[in-house]
């Protein structure tokens, strides 16, 4: 298969680690230029040592003004971007009835705002060139509810009935949009959810571990890079007649059809 990825221009937003930093490396490993923007250096750093030749920046997704400097930086560096991953840290975890507006307007800042903004800003350059992906990560929620992420599965939904609007509305010009719907996979997200159950349970996390991957068909816990092959099939020129997809890559879980 040939997946024609060499010297393409990718951002990977949030690239810095777990899922972004994953699909960031599948894209360099295929001879892309990539773009990654996070909010600590030091974890960028980190970042670069993986990927010669790698564009770090720092930047917050959640803020318009972050967006718009490193769009303009990479535009800059490689004259466009051609390929745009969508990749954000989910909304934190929390019931219905704990949460305020605030909660919901930073949800909204992050999750929706963040990927209509990215992808407004790049568009253009893709539609000129006739070719174009744009990737977003998102959450088997938007097929299943994930129990406690009231933010999460409630404003993914929202950024997918985005996704496939503006999937009808590009394809004639060969900008293609497809959402990657990870299911639990080994981050710090996943983390800080584990961490949140054990001090409300009084379960372990090993425990806590355990009995979720018991409920996954595969019966464990999936890997970043698993996540990130999607994304990097999705990006390239294989994935040519694809457009306003939402795809799980979860062991199994979701059940329905």
């Amino acid at each position: 298969m040939e997946l024609n990825l060499d010297n393409k221009n990718v951002l990977v937003t949030a690239g810095s680690k777990g899922i972004g930093l994953a699909t960031a490396s599948g894209f360099h490993k295929c001879g892309a230029n990539v773009t990654i923007c996070g909010r600590s250096q030091e974890a960028l750093d980190a970042a670069a040592t993986k990927m010669p030749g790698c564009l770090t920046l720092t930047g917050d997704v959640s803020r318009a003004d972050d967006i718009e400097r490193v769009v303009a930086a990479a535009t800059q560096e490689f004259g466009g971007i051609d390929i745009l991953v969508n990749n954000a840290g989910g909304p934190p975890p929390g019931l219905f009835v704990d949460l305020a507006d605030e909660d919901w307007d930073r949800a909204v800042e992050l999750t929706l705002k963040s990927v209509i903004r990215a992808t407004r800003l790049v568009l253009p350059h893709m539609q000129a060139q006739k070719w174009g992906r744009i990737i977003n990560i998102s959450s088997t929620g938007v097929k299943q509810p994930v129990p406690g992420l009231t933010l999460s599965n409630s404003i993914r939904m929202a950024v997918l009935g985005w996704a496939k609007t503006l999937a009808n509305q590009v394809a004639a010009d060969n900008v293609l949009i497809n959402t990657v719907c990870p299911g639990f996979t080994q981050t710090d997200r996943i983390a800080q959810i584990f961490e949140q159950q054990s001090a409300a349970s009084g379960k372990s996390i090993e425990e806590i571990s355990a009995a979720l991957a018991a409920q996954i068909p595969m019966q464990r816990i999936g890997r970043p890079e698993e996540i990130a092959n999607l994304a990097v099939f999705l990006g390239s020129e294989a994935s040519s007649y694809m457009t306003g997809t939402a795809i799980q890559v979860d062991g199994g879980s979701v059940q329905g059809f």
